[in-house]
């Protein structure tokens, strides 16, 4: 019946169907194939669509570009598939590439997993720890049918202590190490205030790249002494809207933290993109992603997006942080 329309009338009424749907549609002839990958309908759906995505990763994050420029101003050689970006980032074809993937990897780390002595070990960190109104750790440590506290292991690092031991719910426990950037009670005085405690976790150090100046951050000592026996990292990111955040600053300290000096550089990121409960605007996860510039780390990463009242899309994290570490520590 599509056929006796004019294109754009065509494509009007492709915009309507679901991207499965246009999918079957190109498979029905040749014409319907190439009609279907018109690149300024997907660009349509992929604007549409990215902010209900709720996580995203270095493999899928979509180029930045892709959103700075206006379809005008692209030039035919510069044209992006978007119907290629959008499979890749999408959730859909995200779960269809992990399916994909060949068994003996999850083999492999379940193996692993037996032979291994010690649980794995993370490192958490990030203004959502201390900025939002309601408590990620507090909720963590209190939610047995989510996630189930399995005590506090002997191994102590000085001046951070030993973390606390969960169990996830494929019985695999695992050990996070919360670090602050200041005492708790400057940190509530900075939240009573709607300021910024200041961050005692690093130490500044400005360089002058070109004309202009670079701030880098290093690590204080007990800090290092945790980036250096951990097996991956878990950032917990401000995600509400209406907060000010300087995400430069963020990344600064990310990139010191998971500095390759310090350990492995293929070490996972687990970026958690967090707001205090449901109903708080959000920044979208994929904007998250390149307000942080996530694309400039070297090593895997994954951001998930998170609740820290009812701690929705916490476990996502985790499993995927999870299979990361366990086929690190297989390799």
């Amino acid at each position: 019946a599509l056929n006796g329309f004019q294109i754009n009338v065509q494509l009007n009424i492709m915009s309507f169907l679901s991207p499965q749907d246009l999918c079957h549609l190109g498979s029905t002839s040749c014409y319907w194939r190439a009609a279907v990958q018109d690149p300024l309908l997907w660009r349509y759906f992929l604007l549409r669509d990215l902010p209900c995505w709720t996580s995203v990763d270095w493999k899928s994050l979509p180029d930045v570009e892709i959103f700075n420029k206006a379809f005008s101003e692209v030039s035919d050689n510069a044209l992006h598939d978007y119907m290629a970006v959008y499979k890749r980032s999408c959730p859909q074809g995200r779960r269809s590439l992990k399916s994909s993937r060949p068994r003996y990897g999850t083999v492999t780390s379940f193996l692993q997993s037996l032979v291994t002595q010690a649980e794995p070990r993370f490192a958490m960190f990030g203004p959502g720890l201390e900025e939002l109104d309601d408590s990620l750790v507090q909720k963590m440590m209190t939610c047995p049918e989510i996630l189930l506290v399995a005590g506090l292991p002997d191994r102590q690092i000085h001046g951070i202590g030993s973390g606390v031991s969960f169990q996830f719910n494929n019985n695999q426990k695992f050990n996070i190490l919360t670090l602050y950037s200041a005492t708790s009670v400057e940190r509530r005085r900075a939240r009573e205030e709607q300021a910024v405690a200041v961050n005692k976790m690093f130490y500044q150090e400005n360089s002058v790249v070109g004309n202009q100046q670079a701030v880098h951050y290093s690590v204080i000592a007990q800090v290092r002494m945790v980036c250096e026996v951990v097996d991956g990292f878990i950032y917990v990111a401000n995600a509400e809207a209406h907060r000010e955040h300087d995400r430069q600053e963020e990344l600064a300290r990310i990139l010191a933290m998971t500095d390759p000096a310090l350990g492995p550089p293929n070490r996972p990121l687990l970026v958690l993109s967090c707001v205090s409960r449901v109903g708080v605007k959000r920044i979208p996860c994929v904007h998250m992603a390149h307000q942080l510039q996530l694309n400039l780390l070297g090593q895997p990463w994954m951001m998930q997006d998170t609740v820290a009242a009812t701690l929705d899309g916490l476990l996502n994290g985790i499993e995927w942080l999870l299979e990361e570490a366990n086929c690190k520590n297989a390799q």
